[in-house]
């Protein structure tokens, strides 16, 4: 007679999975992509290493959905954000802002997510988060050329510069290998919003 699982044993097996992805969460958190080794995973969640690999094909495939549901909730969050501004102004205010903000509030997920060197499950889930964003100000920029506040331009290039622009300049913040920086976070934010306006053509506004 075939095995067929009982509800127990699926809500056993759905828990172990979930405990597995929490280490995996955990220890990314805290040391990066490059500490969450299977071995490393398996004592954080309680169970074996071939438990995990009862649930998940390989470490690739692990890190790359650990990896894809800490974007989609951090691109959601800025999304979000960004949907509550109903001109492109003050979309791309938001954006800027929620994004530069709550990189800086958690540097050491922030730096895995933008700029970690990881393997190449996770990088493929790293390029598809730059896409994600890139069409979100794409979309921004977009009106904003269309209402006349942003100057007339290539606009996929524009977006891909912008996004660029905002994440390269918070490396130096970000780096965990680095003290926290001493720079002010306010000051740093005003200086990449007040960059981005100004390559936008736009006029920055007026508490940046």
């Amino acid at each position: 007679m075939a095995y067929r699982p009982t509800e127990t044993t699926r809500r056993s097996a759905a828990a172990k999975r979930a405990a597995i992805l929490t280490a995996a969460r955990t220890t990314v958190a805290t040391g990066g992509f490059a500490a969450a080794t299977v071995a490393a995973i398996a004592e954080g969640s309680g169970v074996s290493v071939g438990s995990v690999y009862s649930y998940f094909d390989n470490r690739e495939t692990l890190l790359a959905e650990v990896f894809r549901d800490a974007a989609v909730y951090e691109f959601d969050r800025v999304a979000t954000a960004v949907a509550t501004a109903d001109e492109p102004i003050a979309q791309m205010r938001l954006l800027i802002d929620t994004f530069a903000e709550r990189a800086l509030r958690g540097r050491r997920t922030a730096w895995s997510l933008l700029f970690e060197p990881v393997i190449p499950a996770v990088d493929a889930e790293r390029l598809r988060l730059r896409q994600s964003y890139r069409e979100l100000g794409e979309q921004i920029i977009a009106a904003g050329v269309d209402a006349g506040v942003f100057a007339a331009c290539d606009v996929p290039v524009v977006a891909s510069a912008v996004m660029g622009a905002i994440s390269e300049a918070l490396v130096g913040a970000l780096d965990p290998d680095t003290a926290p920086p001493t720079t002010d976070p306010e000051a740093l934010l005003a200086t990449i919003s007040g960059f981005c306006f100004r390559a936008l053509g736009a006029a920055v506004p007026a508490d940046t």
